[in-house]
Protein backbone atom coordinates (compact mmCIF):
# COMPACT_ATOMS: atom_id res chain seq x y z
CA UNK A 1 0.00 0.00 0.00
CA UNK A 2 1.20 3.29 -0.62
CA UNK A 3 3.02 5.21 2.20
CA UNK A 4 3.12 2.07 4.40
CA UNK A 5 7.22 2.04 4.77
CA UNK A 6 7.12 5.97 5.39
CA UNK A 7 4.39 5.04 8.27
CA UNK A 8 7.12 1.81 9.07
CA UNK A 9 9.74 4.45 9.87
CA UNK A 10 8.44 6.37 11.95
CA UNK A 11 6.73 4.05 13.98
CA UNK A 12 9.61 2.40 14.57
CA UNK A 13 11.24 5.34 16.37
CA UNK A 14 7.95 5.78 18.24
CA UNK A 15 8.54 2.34 19.52
CA UNK A 16 12.07 2.80 20.77
CA UNK A 17 12.08 3.32 24.30
CA UNK A 18 13.99 6.22 25.86
CA UNK A 19 14.94 8.00 23.39
CA UNK A 20 17.28 4.62 22.39
CA UNK A 21 19.08 4.88 18.64
CA UNK A 22 17.39 2.24 16.74
CA UNK A 23 18.83 0.76 13.32
CA UNK A 24 19.27 2.95 10.70
CA UNK A 25 17.13 1.96 7.86
CA UNK A 26 18.96 2.90 4.12
CA UNK A 27 16.93 0.26 2.32
CA UNK A 28 13.22 1.29 3.75
CA UNK A 29 14.28 4.51 3.14
CA UNK A 30 15.39 3.75 -0.49
CA UNK A 31 12.38 2.42 -0.74
CA UNK A 32 10.19 5.26 -0.01
CA UNK A 33 12.11 7.24 -2.17
CA UNK A 34 11.58 5.25 -5.26
CA UNK A 35 8.12 4.66 -4.26
CA UNK A 36 7.68 8.68 -3.87
CA UNK A 37 9.88 8.96 -7.51
CA UNK A 38 7.16 6.94 -9.02
CA UNK A 39 4.42 8.54 -7.98
CA UNK A 40 5.65 11.06 -9.20
CA UNK A 41 6.24 10.27 -12.59
CA UNK A 42 2.68 9.01 -12.70
CA UNK A 43 1.52 12.64 -11.77
CA UNK A 44 3.62 13.77 -14.52
CA UNK A 45 2.20 11.93 -17.13
CA UNK A 46 -1.42 11.92 -16.03
CA UNK A 47 -1.00 16.06 -15.58
CA UNK A 48 0.38 16.24 -19.67
CA UNK A 49 -3.35 14.08 -20.20
CA UNK A 50 -5.55 16.28 -18.07
CA UNK A 51 -4.23 19.41 -19.73
CA UNK A 52 -5.45 18.57 -22.69
CA UNK A 53 -9.13 17.42 -21.48
CA UNK A 54 -9.13 14.36 -19.36
CA UNK A 55 -10.63 16.34 -16.12
CA UNK A 56 -11.69 12.27 -14.77
CA UNK A 57 -7.48 12.21 -13.64
CA UNK A 58 -7.72 15.35 -11.37
CA UNK A 59 -8.74 13.34 -8.09
CA UNK A 60 -5.91 10.62 -9.04
CA UNK A 61 -3.39 13.42 -9.32
CA UNK A 62 -3.97 14.90 -6.16
CA UNK A 63 -4.66 11.69 -4.60
CA UNK A 64 -1.09 10.65 -5.51
CA UNK A 65 0.51 14.41 -4.49
CA UNK A 66 -1.01 13.74 -1.31
CA UNK A 67 0.95 10.74 -0.92
CA UNK A 68 4.31 12.51 -1.94
CA UNK A 69 3.54 14.89 0.41
CA UNK A 70 3.01 12.55 3.52
CA UNK A 71 5.68 10.51 2.34
CA UNK A 72 7.78 14.00 2.40
CA UNK A 73 6.62 14.53 6.28
CA UNK A 74 7.01 11.00 7.75
CA UNK A 75 10.72 10.79 5.87
CA UNK A 76 11.68 14.38 7.46
CA UNK A 77 10.13 13.42 10.65
CA UNK A 78 12.46 10.03 10.97
CA UNK A 79 15.44 12.15 9.67
CA UNK A 80 14.76 14.98 12.34
CA UNK A 81 14.18 12.55 15.08
CA UNK A 82 16.97 10.62 14.35
CA UNK A 83 19.40 13.45 14.78
CA UNK A 84 17.28 14.79 17.98
CA UNK A 85 18.40 11.48 19.43
CA UNK A 86 22.31 11.53 18.28
CA UNK A 87 22.53 15.27 19.43
CA UNK A 88 21.10 13.97 23.12
CA UNK A 89 23.68 11.00 22.98
CA UNK A 90 26.47 13.36 22.48
CA UNK A 91 25.37 14.88 26.20
CA UNK A 92 24.67 12.04 27.59
CA UNK A 93 28.22 9.75 26.49
CA UNK A 94 30.49 12.66 25.58
CA UNK A 95 32.60 13.64 22.58
CA UNK A 96 32.85 9.74 21.59
CA UNK A 97 30.04 7.01 21.19
CA UNK A 98 29.90 3.24 21.69
CA UNK A 99 30.95 0.98 18.72
CA UNK A 100 27.50 -0.31 19.69
CA UNK A 101 25.40 3.00 19.18
CA UNK A 102 28.03 4.08 16.25
CA UNK A 103 26.45 0.71 14.32
CA UNK A 104 23.51 1.90 14.74
CA UNK A 105 24.02 5.12 12.43
CA UNK A 106 24.29 5.90 8.98
CA UNK A 107 28.05 7.38 7.62
CA UNK A 108 25.65 10.90 6.89
CA UNK A 109 24.60 10.53 11.10
CA UNK A 110 28.59 10.18 12.13
CA UNK A 111 29.60 12.56 10.32
CA UNK A 112 26.94 15.19 11.47
CA UNK A 113 27.77 14.12 15.22
CA UNK A 114 31.35 14.79 14.33
CA UNK A 115 30.30 18.20 13.24
CA UNK A 116 27.97 19.00 15.95
CA UNK A 117 30.39 17.82 18.37
CA UNK A 118 32.96 20.30 16.96
CA UNK A 119 30.85 23.15 17.18
CA UNK A 120 29.74 22.26 20.80
CA UNK A 121 33.51 22.04 21.72
CA UNK A 122 34.39 25.29 19.99
CA UNK A 123 31.47 26.93 21.94
CA UNK A 124 32.59 25.77 25.12
CA UNK A 125 36.08 26.91 24.35
CA UNK A 126 34.85 30.70 23.39
CA UNK A 127 33.21 30.91 26.74
CA UNK A 128 34.46 30.80 30.46
CA UNK A 129 37.88 32.31 29.85
CA UNK A 130 41.04 30.80 29.11
CA UNK A 131 40.12 27.13 29.91
CA UNK A 132 36.46 27.55 28.43
CA UNK A 133 33.14 26.22 29.99
CA UNK A 134 32.36 22.50 30.14
CA UNK A 135 28.75 22.16 29.78
CA UNK A 136 28.81 18.59 29.99
CA UNK A 137 29.42 18.72 33.28
CA UNK A 138 27.12 18.69 36.01
CA UNK A 139 24.59 17.78 33.92
CA UNK A 140 22.32 17.64 37.55
CA UNK A 141 23.58 20.03 40.42
CA UNK A 142 25.60 18.63 42.59
CA UNK A 143 25.04 17.91 46.48
CA UNK A 144 28.59 17.64 46.63
CA UNK A 145 32.10 18.38 45.25
CA UNK A 146 34.01 14.63 46.19
CA UNK A 147 32.36 11.76 45.38
CA UNK A 148 33.06 8.07 46.45
CA UNK A 149 33.74 6.05 43.02
CA UNK A 150 34.07 2.38 41.95
CA UNK A 151 36.47 1.79 38.97
CA UNK A 152 34.20 -0.77 37.07
CA UNK A 153 36.90 -1.97 34.87
CA UNK A 154 40.78 -1.40 33.88
CA UNK A 155 41.55 2.30 32.50
CA UNK A 156 45.12 3.43 33.72
CA UNK A 157 46.50 6.28 35.17
CA UNK A 158 44.06 9.72 36.14
CA UNK A 159 44.99 12.79 36.83
CA UNK A 160 43.19 15.48 38.94
CA UNK A 161 43.84 19.10 38.60
CA UNK A 162 46.30 19.79 41.22
CA UNK A 163 48.62 16.79 39.27
CA UNK A 164 47.77 13.65 41.42
CA UNK A 165 47.42 10.44 39.56
CA UNK A 166 45.32 7.90 40.55
CA UNK A 167 45.43 4.27 39.16
CA UNK A 168 41.89 3.26 38.43
CA UNK A 169 41.67 -0.93 38.40
CA UNK A 170 38.87 -2.72 38.28
CA UNK A 171 36.35 -3.01 42.11
CA UNK A 172 38.66 0.00 43.33
CA UNK A 173 37.35 2.56 45.23
CA UNK A 174 38.27 6.36 45.29
CA UNK A 175 37.36 9.77 46.47
CA UNK A 176 37.66 11.62 43.87
CA UNK A 177 35.82 15.81 42.46
CA UNK A 178 32.65 15.08 40.89
CA UNK A 179 33.56 17.57 38.48
CA UNK A 180 36.46 14.99 36.78
CA UNK A 181 34.34 11.28 37.19
CA UNK A 182 31.32 12.57 35.48
CA UNK A 183 32.68 11.78 31.75
CA UNK A 184 33.71 8.52 32.95
CA UNK A 185 30.84 7.71 35.40
CA UNK A 186 28.89 8.32 31.92
CA UNK A 187 30.86 6.30 29.96
CA UNK A 188 30.77 3.45 32.45
CA UNK A 189 34.47 3.65 33.43
CA UNK A 190 33.21 4.57 36.97
CA UNK A 191 30.13 3.78 39.14
CA UNK A 192 29.15 6.21 41.77
CA UNK A 193 28.42 5.01 45.30
CA UNK A 194 25.89 6.00 47.15
CA UNK A 195 26.11 5.84 50.69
Amino acid sequence: MVGERAVGLVRELQSAAGGRLPPFRAEELGQTLEEMRTLYERNQADVSEAKSGRTDLIFLIRFRHCCLLRNQRCIVAYLYDRLLRIRALRWEYGSILPNTIQFHMAAEEVEWFNRYKKSLATYMRSVGGEEGLDLTQDIKPPKSLYIEVRCLRDYGEFEIDDGTTVLLKKNSQHFLPRWKCEQLIRQGVLEHILS
